[in-house]
């Protein structure tokens, strides 16, 4: 077979654009790519399931072919080959995404980052660091660790890619102090959907240099660009960090305090709700034994003297709130314990409840109206006699509600559904939004207009022209590309 050079073009018949020349197409790129990638190139159905999984009530759509790149110049191969044949494209980190973001509907092939995972630069001085798209949070944060560094976003799945996360633009638990993926991701190099190489900004702390292309590329969930390396910040790891559970009386009251102590600015650096139903959950998995009420998980960094404060400080506002105690997790191994157990939360759902699945969703809403969406929320779970567990990075007015369904029961699966339409317009009418770290990926897309309006034709301006031909992760934030045919 002649393989086209890198900047030869196809010839094409005229006129033959139809499923038979779709075909051909397909074939055509899958043996060029084979050809050059051998045994970092995958057909197999496992493989290919594997990289469509979700953990929703959306169906997996696996790709045609699965590759592991190892360079930026290897994802510039890819993406001119996929260009050339018009084969979709779609980046995949760990897998651990929640709204289809992996899929497949348009087949193609799908580039796994595992084998890209280096640490190309630590800068310490700077407080920041180079990495690959591949390097997962645990890696970097085990690397940095006898540095006296740490990278703190942390979306509850130490496995997660630093080139996921900044795709989905993910935050997580320690949010509310450091930030989301937006603040902490200064630069980063993109292949773009020509094969071109981007470099989106330099190391430095600011810029007005022109257009901010690094915040457009956070978030974009892969349909703008391929990101191959991100330089991102690191912080010190702090002198002194107390971690504590506080049992409330009522949700209200949970709500409330967390209201005030962001209102006065009070410096948490984790601050995380769970509802009555989800600490029940938790006791049974991780065999601990909270009191089954709404409870905060929190922590504090600092200075030995500046974290006490903090800690007293907010004991004053949830005793004024109804806080039945502060139980101190006073030593490394009980932090971890306390944590794990609130990461844990999604698996504790699904095993609590045998047979039946799991999907989250998430909304995030102004912090003065935190209180009002989740008791709300509350009446609506109770109402239509649905399990959903909540629980929630509520520093920052975002929550998750974890549906509890028999997946294969169309009734029930529809009556989740239905529960999460209302639970976003319910946000959106209190002005907030649809998602606050899960991204639109497929499972939103319907969601957009109605929180964007005419804000979505220009998103669509933008992605016509930096991916005319639509195969950078098609699909994806709305629908651009019909579904692969079965």
């Amino acid at each position: 077979m002649h393989e086209a050079s890198e900047t030869e073009p196809v010839a094409m018949a005229p006129g033959a654009e139809n499923d038979v020349d779709t075909t051909n197409r397909l074939a055509a790129a899958l043996g060029v790519l084979q050809q050059r990638f051998g045994a970092r190139f995958a057909t197999g159905a496992s493989i290919r399931e594997q990289h469509a999984h979700t953990l929703t009530w959306l169906a997996g759509q696996p790709p045609d072919a699965v590759i592991w790149p190892q360079s930026t110049q290897e994802v510039v191969e890819i993406v001119k080959i996929a260009g050339r044949y018009r084969l979709p494209v779609i980046p995949f980190g760990a897998g651990t995404s929640l709204e289809g973001h992996v899929n497949a509907p348009g087949g193609g092939v799908s580039l796994d980052f595992s084998q890209m995972n280096k640490i190309l630069s630590v800068n310490d001085r700077d407080l920041d660091c180079v990495v690959e798209a591949g390097v997962t949070r645990k890696q970097l944060n085990d690397y940095l660790h006898d540095m006296g560094l740490f990278f703190p976003v942390d979306p509850g799945a130490e496995e997660a890619t630093i080139g996921g996360m900044a795709a989905t633009r993910a935050s997580g638990t320690t949010a509310v102090r450091y930030g989301t993926m937006r603040e902490n991701v200064l630069a980063m190099t993109v292949v773009m959907a020509d094969g071109s190489i981007v470099k989106t900004a330099r190391r430095a702390r600011k810029s007005s240099a022109g257009y901010d292309l690094t915040r457009l590329m956070v978030g974009s969930e892969g349909t703008l660009g391929v990101m191959s390396e991100l330089a991102v910040r690191v912080y010190g790891i702090p002198e002194v960090t107390l971690a504590a559970s506080c049992p409330f009386k009522s949700m209200q009251g949970a709500c409330d305090a967390t209201i005030q102590a962001i209102q006065i600015g009070l410096g948490i650096a984790r601050i995380e709700l769970l509802d009555e139903l989800q600490i029940m959950a938790v006791n049974k998995y991780s065999k601990t034994s909270f009191d089954e009420v709404p409870t905060l998980f929190l922590e504090f960094h600092g200075t030995a003297v500046g974290a006490r404060d903090q800690v007293n400080e907010f004991k004053r506002i949830a005793d004024e709130e109804g806080a039945l105690r502060f139980d101190w997790a006073e030593h490394e191994e009980d932090r971890r314990a306390l944590w794990k157990a609130r990461h844990e939360a999604y698996w504790a759902a699904k095993t609590t409840w045998p047979g039946k699945g799991v999907f989250a969703t998430d909304v995030c809403v102004p912090i003065s109206r935190l209180a009002d969406c989740i008791v709300a929320t509350q009446a609506d779970i109770r109402a239509h006699e649905l399990i959903a567990p909540i629980v929630g990075h509520v520093g920052d007015g975002n929550f998750h509600c974890l549906v509890v369904v028999d997946m294969q029961d169309s009734d029930a699966v529809a009556a989740g559904k239905a529960f999460s339409d209302r639970l976003v317009e319910r946000a959106l009418a209190m002005d907030g939004t649809c998602t606050g770290e899960h991204g639109i990926g497929q499972g939103k897309a319907r969601y957009l207009e109605v929180e964007h309006g005419a804000g979505v034709a220009v998103m669509r301006q933008i992605k016509q022209a930096l991916d005319p031909q639509g195969i950078l992760n098609p699909g994806k934030i709305w629908s651009d590309r019909p579904a692969k045919k079965t």
